[in-house]
């Protein structure tokens, strides 16, 4: 008999699929080291045979019936490896579904629910599923994603040939009356026999974008034409649009900023997470601003803002007679402003406060975090300008500007400046540092707007005053494929499709945002601002067997950034032709040929024909200012279970103490490869984890893996700063990422490397050397060593230090003598001492891309995470 359908363990019923059954015994014989596809296959058709044998006619077999004989084969032909394998991976999986159950009762859904981890769902039950006033979840995985994509989906049908007009020239529609809860559950998809609806807040938002573009000429019928057509399933194809959206979340391949997540179809419908208000030097203007802070922190963003408009203290305020208070006086309104406005939970870091380096107040600023508890929900960068440079390379005084009257008040030595600037950051982890030539060298509205002088909270979206961006990642992780022999590949054409569908989706959320004050909404609109980025990049380079730190590893990092760039403006290109340019285009000097993305400039490092869409863009616009940003991921990137953003790895494996005992967490590629080379035990995974996380130094993990799985204290600072410069090449706005430094390095390390950042075309750089705070985030148990950085360099041989060379900046002292490096223990510090995670108490806090987060929960302080 022919087996056509196979009932699943909660009753239902599906097509039969074979292929499932040799994937599920490859993958098994993959864990175990097999390297022979063809073996899965030949054994999944005698699983097949058996299978029909046993079953009596009309009989529809069931998952369990199908697992025990795929146990049975294995064991009948010898495979005793693989069916140990098959056979735990199944008492797993059993588990783990029985837990998923009773976390998510009856929002479970095996199909959407079995794709994510036990700690994925944990923390979506925590932190992004909607709940009712008694905290209970009132829907699962399947319904959030269900939820975002139903809102996505939106634009594209309002932007339909038929109902809109690209040339605004249609007369203006009155505007109707609309409740959108006498709608709500009424209109919606028909998918496989499944209703998916709108809710009223889908409605909510739907109505608003067809006003906004009816005002302006667009739409071709009226909102009740809209409507009957809706009720009339005439938009039923427009499911394959939530499809892709939806399934490109369930299949791990993207995923929006929180703020979407969380608001999606909810109430306060808030889908972005940075932006940049103004503050000029009038009382009412302050004031403002403190106001426009407060309803973008009660939407659930975060901030940045340059106060370097301000007078500097003891300065004159010819209105009152008295003296100015200077900039950090007023961050500390912002800050209380902060505490006031609670974001649904403890959160801290939600702004960035900028002075440049000319302002007469810029040691005041340095020294401002100098203190515990001052400004604590304040990330703080010096934004330092090309004069500075000059000043420094010319060893001259670095002139001190009142912006009261643009006069010089004084002057400083631009090296001491520098390194009070370093000190502070090697002692506190702030400030950081902003380079104004580098953010605005490419930014293709210098010339009509002037230069971009501020940035979100985390430093990867610099933006005009007034503007947001929202921000999603592409997983990379997700398309490490493997061949028939078992070698991983990356799947470049999947990664392209991922692309512009991300890039779609990103561009449907301009649309659709509640955006938390009317400013901002015009400016965000004007230049339609999106942030595409990727997290896993450490993962992926685990799979490929490709050192982080190695040449070739940074060409992979360089490549990956190339492409999510140019698909991502190809695919604005082709969007702008349908839906018309973003409306500040003419001010912008894209019709001159000009990029945003420095890769260009340099033909020798193209994989892709620059040249063609430079041409396209001249010739029919493009719908996005910019398009691509690499933004800290921490809490989302969990849903994944990869690393975050562009950093390395912080810690393969990291130990978890519950009530009931101990156990670890494991990277799952570095549990994959231990599992290849038969080396994945209790006693292994507790030495990584008494080593900080690392494999460095211990004998039993084979030098080949040593070499690939490093972690962000494996590598000296210069390879992350140059990771963070080859993916710059190719990103239009900025890279969120922090330079982990061991606590041994001097103020001299933190020195040189804003210079080598800076050299390197860096548009900014955030240090964190370990101890730096009273309060540490301890990370993990365990040593931190010159012993790990010196055998990472002793495997792993790359250009780096002789680029610094060229650049004339020297390296130094303990690189240059580290042979000689005396291994340097962490302080065991009092249980007072240790910072812990505000909502669940953890210790396991890591502080990566601008940001620290939580391991177990998932909580982060950074907004966008």
């Amino acid at each position: 008999m022919m087996i056509k359908k196979i009932k699943k363990r909660d009753g239902t019923i599906v097509s039969f699929d074979r292929k499932k059954i040799s994937e599920a015994i490859w993958k098994a014989a993959r864990s175990v080291g097999g390297k022979d596809k063809a073996t899965s296959e030949k054994l999944a058709e005698q699983v097949v045979e058996l299978l029909e044998k046993s079953l009596k006619e009309g009989e529809i077999p069931t998952v369990e019936q199908v697992q025990d004989i795929v146990e049975k084969i294995l064991v009948e032909n010898g495979h005793y490896q693989t069916a140990k394998a098959y056979i735990t991976y199944r008492k797993e999986k059993e588990r783990i579904r029985k837990e998923k159950i009773a976390l998510l009762g009856k929002f479970y859904d095996e199909k959407v629910a079995k794709r994510f981890s036990i700690n994925a769902i944990k923390l979506m039950v925590n932190r992004y599923l909607l709940k009712n006033e008694k905290r209970e979840i009132i829907e699962g995985p399947k319904q959030l994603f269900q939820r975002v994509a139903m809102l996505i989906v939106i634009p594209d049908i309002l932007y339909n040939k038929d109902v809109y007009d690209k040339e605004g020239k249609q007369e203006i529609k009155p505007k109707e009356e609309f409740n959108p809860e006498e709608w709500e559950g009424k209109l919606g998809f028909e998918i496989d026999g499944e209703f998916i609806s709108w809710n009223k807040y889908h409605l909510e938002r739907m109505k608003y974008l067809y006003d906004e573009l009816n005002e302006k000429g667009y739409m071709k019928i009226t909102w009740s034409d809209l409507l009957e057509l809706l009720k009339n399933n005439e938009f039923q194809d427009y499911s394959k649009n939530f499809l892709r959206y939806f399934n490109l979340m369930i299949d791990k391949k993207f995923i929006p900023n929180s703020p979407t997540l969380f608001n999606a179809g909810a109430p306060l419908g808030q889908l972005s997470a940075c932006f940049v208000i103004d503050m000029d030097d009038d009382m009412e203007n302050i004031m403002d601003a403190a106001k426009h802070a407060a309803m973008i922190f009660k939407s659930g963003g975060g901030i940045g803002i340059n106060y370097s408009k301000l007078r500097p203290e003891g300065d004159v305020v010819a209105s009152t007679g008295g003296v100015a208070s200077g900039p950090v006086s007023f961050m500390r309104i912002i800050d209380v402003v902060t505490d006031v406005v609670k974001q649904g939970g403890k959160r801290r870091g939600a702004n960035m406060g900028i002075l440049e380096s000319w302002h007469p107040d810029i040691y005041t600023f340095i020294h401002a975090k100098g203190k515990e508890g001052v400004l604590e929900n304040f990330n703080i960068s010096v934004m330092v300008d090309d004069k500075f440079w000059e000043a420094y390379k010319e060893k001259k005084p670095y002139h001190l500007i009142n912006p009261r009257n643009d006069e010089i008040v004084g002057e400083t030595d631009s090296e001491k400046l520098l390194n009070e600037i370093a000190y502070m950051a090697w002692k506190t982890a702030d400030p950081g540092v902003l380079f104004l030539d580098n953010i605005n060298a490419r930014n293709v509205q210098r010339e009509k707007r002037g230069f971009i002088r501020a940035t979100n909270p985390c430093g990867e979206q610099p933006l005009y005053p007034y503007e947001s961006c929202n921000l999603g990642s592409i997983n990379l992780y997700a398309f490490v494929k493997f061949d028939d022999k078992a070698d991983p590949y990356f799947d470049w054409d999947e990664f392209r499709e991922a692309t512009k569908i991300a890039y779609r989706f990103l561009d449907n959320v301009i649309d659709v945002n509640k955006y938390p004050i009317p400013q901002i909404e015009k400016a965000s609109k004007a230049v339609r601002r999106v942030g595409l980025g990727f997290m896993g990049l450490a993962d992926t380079l685990y799979a490929m067997g490709i050192p982080y730190s190695s040449e070739e590893g940074f060409d992979f990092t360089r490549k990956v950034s190339e492409w999510l760039t140019y698909y991502s403006m190809e695919e604005s290109v082709e969007r702008g032709k349908e839906r018309g340019l973003f409306d500040l285009y003419e001010l912008s000097s894209y019709s001159k040929g000009e990029m945003p993305i420095e890769g260009v400039y340099h033909k020798e490092l193209w994989t892709l024909d620059w040249e063609k869409l430079q041409k396209d863009i001249m010739k029919y616009g493009i719908r996005n200012v910019e398009v691509t940003s690499i933004a800290p991921t921490g809490s989302i990137s969990m849903f994944f279970d990869v690393s975050s953003g562009i950093e390395p790895q912080f810690a393969l494996v990291y130990e978890k103490r519950v009530v009931a005992g101990q156990f670890f967490y494991t990277d799952l590629e570095f549990e994959r490869q231990l599992k290849t080379h038969g080396l994945y035990n209790d006693e292994i995974l507790k030495k990584v984890s008494d080593n900080g996380g690392s494999v460095q130094g211990i004998e039993e993990i084979p030098e080949k893996l040593r070499r690939i799985f490093v972690t962000s204290l494996d590598i000296p600072w210069w390879d992350h700063i140059r990771a963070e410069a080859v993916s710059q090449l190719w990103i239009t706005t900025s890279i969120s990422k922090t330079i982990n430094m061991p606590e041994w390095v001097t103020e001299d390390d933190v020195k040189k490397a804003y210079m080598v950042a800076h050299a390197m075309g860096c548009k900014g750089v955030t240090i964190y050397r370990e101890k730096s705070k009273s309060k540490q985030v301890i990370y993990l148990p365990g040593e931190i060593s010159k012993k790990r950085i010196k055998e990472t360099l002793k495997l792993i041989k790359n250009k780096t230090p002789e680029l610094i060379k060229e650049l004339g900046i020297e390296m130094p002292e303990w690189y240059k003598n580290i042979e000689n490096g005396e291994k340097i223990f962490s302080k065991v510090m009092e249980e007072e001492d240790v910072e812990k995670c505000p909502v669940c108490g953890s210790t396991n806090l890591v502080h990566q891309g601008g940001c620290i987060t939580c391991l177990d929960c998932g909580w982060s302080e950074c907004v966008i995470a």
